[in-house]
């Protein structure tokens, strides 16, 4: 971001101003006001006192422009000292206007492309995607609030299958259901941050933002013994540059996704065969799947899509391997 305000040209107007003011005056005086008087004096003393007169007002005129100018610059450097500072904090914390998340799909396999407006991602600590050249690999993240009944069946398929998640938890899961969160970690899942009460990020204060991750870390420590994941994903996927900065001051990577399909809404599940169609017709290097486990539909096609996986030579991979390097 550019500085708001540039200071050096101003001061430097002000002070030739100064310059300028005092050559005006005794200019002015000394040319046209003070040849004028002097010639209508008679006499040396005559001519003497209206010189000392004139000196003293000259002196006094250049002395007050003199004061002037100090005082100008006095106040120029109190406003763009304060300016600095806003130009400092607007660099430290990034933009506050709030951004959307999404993934530009294709059908063919091919890695997707990020969108210009959400590259702030990358630029501050965050992944979405695995490395180009990682080859056949897919990270499972799972975005869990509650239970209803399924998260239980997806971890059972995940321990069958020997598949590594992420789970991005709240405050009311951890209450609710902390042996469930204890056996994530203990089945050696990684537990992240989905914050404690899955509000708008972005309209909340610096502290309010902090207090939501710090605070889902001793709630996961005191209730249920469990550590979490430096990973921290923004409810719905709203973020801003501000947001993504303060997640990196307090350690956390921001994760996204490269992929996600409508499965949240329990009330309007796809069906199984056409969800398992769309997830096997995305797939793509370093795929970064975002599901919701209490869908009823996952809890039914996630075995089939973890087999047809490997056996096409997919491997499922731990999120924290987008860490190295």
């Amino acid at each position: 971001m550019p500085p708001i305000f540039t200071s050096s040209k101003i001061r430097a107007r002000v002070n030739n101003t100064v310059e300028e003011l005092i050559i005006i005056n005794l200019n002015i005086k000394s040319g046209r006001r003070f040849s004028a008087i002097i010639k209508k004096a008679r006499g040396n003393k005559a001519r003497l006192a209206v010189f000392a007169v004139w000196a003293a007002l000259s002196l006094l005129s250049i002395t007050i422009i003199i004061c002037a100018g100090h005082a100008v610059n006095a106040l120029a450097d109190g406003f763009f000292n304060n300016a600095d500072a806003v130009n400092a904090i607007a660099s430290t914390e990034g933009s506050t206007s709030a951004v959307n998340w999404y993934c530009k799909n294709n059908d063919t396999h091919a890695r997707p492309e990020l969108p210009s407006e959400l590259k702030s991602l990358t630029r501050n600590n965050g992944v979405w995607l695995g490395g180009e050249g990682c080859g056949k690999v897919i990270y499972l993240t799972f975005d869990a609030g509650y239970e209803n009944g399924n998260v239980v069946k997806i971890l059972d398929i995940l321990k069958t299958k020997n598949v590594p998640g992420a789970f991005f938890v709240l405050d009311n899961l951890i209450r609710r259901n902390s042996e469930l969160v204890k056996r994530m970690s203990s089945e050696g899942h990684l537990v992240c941050n989905h914050t404690s009460h899955h509000k708008d990020m972005t309209k909340l204060t610096a502290d309010e933002f902090k207090a939501e991750l710090t605070t889902l870390e001793d709630t996961a420590r005191s209730v249920a013994g469990v550590e979490l994941a430096k990973f921290y994903r923004p409810p719905c996927g709203t973020f801003s540059e501000r947001d993504l900065r303060l997640a990196s001051e307090l350690g956390y990577k921001t994760v996204m996704w490269s992929y996600a399909y409508a499965d949240w809404d329990n009330k309007t599940q796809m069906i199984p065969a056409k969800a398992l169609d769309k997830l096997l017709g995305h797939t793509h290097e370093g795929m970064v799947l975002l599901l919701h486990p209490t869908s009823s539909t996952n809890a039914e096609i996630l075995s089939e899509f973890i087999d047809r996986m490997t056996a096409d030579g997919w491997r499922f991979g731990k999120l924290d391997e987008l860490t190295v390097g």
